[in-house]
């Protein structure tokens, strides 16, 4: 056989030819790209935290105007948006599960509020004490989307549409400005192997604080500059203590009913300068529109050769979620009141030994 003889007739080797057209249409189809299966599962999170960033940087104004952050209409809504966006986004990829419908919008209100960090837009602390109420109410709204893509035979855009701009529509009516006061109290005591002489000197001057001594208060674990000194003298008006923290931070304890080694009565004086800026989250600052505190009452109590000393701290909260607020405050004022205690009780101590 030579090369000009026919091939033999049976299968061929060779794969047959397309069809027309389908180099081009192979030539168009695009290459699927590693991250194109990444992106697509984080597009709902990324969706949710956007629509919730979006809101933060409408409401951005001061405490006490009317579009400030610590709004009720602010604090309810828009996590419950967030929650909800982010399973809708999620129900137009693929049917989800009801476990996907609770957990995921804490995905979302985290990347919304590293956002608003990155933005300078909140701080650490604020951050930290509002995430829980976020991540529940996140949850509801991802919950109530996920019913609703279940069950309702109707697009839920306009749904998703409306929780977003609620917060607008009702803040913009004037609704959920208000601010009501509550005012709270929390007693704490220790004993400390030492005289009520020795506690009081403690009490009345506490320099060189080191933050090894009193950062295990949550206020403190949070972000909350600690203490460096307190220090009294007295003047014709009384007792005053000058007090100094972290990051610039600086005000006045002022007594005028106090019994040497007995008790001691302060009323707290803040300057206009007394909170550098970015020393405090405006939400959180002491004396400010939305927490304060109103007085703080040691009491030494001789006990034996030792001394019971006690601590009660009154405070304001002033906010549209005080349910929320008041709760939070009297657990971090508590912590730091056991922490206080516990430093005069060491350094009491440590003196006397």
């Amino acid at each position: 056989m030579n090369e000009h003889d026919p091939q033999p007739h049976g299968p061929s080797s060779e794969p047959p030819p397309l069809p027309p057209g389908a180099h081009q249409h192979a030539a168009k189809a695009p290459a699927k790209r590693w991250f194109d299966g990444p992106l697509i599962a984080l597009t709902p999170f990324l969706g949710g935290a956007l629509i919730g960033l979006v809101l933060r940087l409408v409401f951005n104004g001061d405490p006490g105007s009317a579009w400030a952050p610590m709004l009720t209409v602010f604090i309810l809504l828009a996590p419950i948006a967030i929650g909800a966006s982010t399973v809708y986004l999620a129900e137009r990829q693929q049917a989800r599960r009801l476990r996907y419908h609770f957990f995921a919008p804490w995905l979302s209100v985290t990347l919304c509020m590293a956002g608003t960090m990155l933005f300078v837009l909140e701080g650490a602390i604020c951050v930290v004490l509002i995430w829980p109420l976020f991540a529940v109410l996140g949850s509801i709204g991802g919950m109530l989307m996920g019913a609703l893509c279940r069950w309702a035979g109707w697009s839920k855009t306009p749904t998703v549409y409306s929780l977003a701009i609620l917060p607008l529509l009702l803040t913009s009516l004037g609704i959920g400005h208000d601010e009501p006061q509550r005012l709270e109290r929390t007693e704490r005591s220790v004993l400390i192997h030492a005289a009520p002489d020795a506690v009081w000197r403690q009490l009345l001057d506490a320099d060189h604080i080191r933050a090894e001594e009193v950062d295990r208060a949550w206020m403190y674990r949070i972000g909350v500059p600690t203490p460096l000194a307190g220090l009294t003298h007295e003047d014709a008006a009384g007792l005053t203590r000058e007090v100094r923290m972290g990051k610039g931070i600086h005000f006045r304890q002022r007594s005028a009913d106090w019994q040497p080694g007995r008790y001691v009565q302060w009323q707290y004086q803040f300057a206009p300068d007394s909170v550098p800026p970015g020393a405090l989250d405006d939400h959180v600052e002491i004396g400010g529109r939305y927490f304060d505190l109103t007085g703080t009452r040691y009491t030494l109590t001789p006990r034996g050769a030792d001394t019971e000393l006690s601590i009660r701290m009154d405070y304001r909260v002033s906010t549209g979620f005080n349910w929320y607020a008041a709760p939070l405050a009297r657990w971090l004022i508590g912590d730091f009141s056991d922490t206080i205690l516990q430093f005069y009780r060491h350094r009491a101590e440590a003196a006397a030994g």
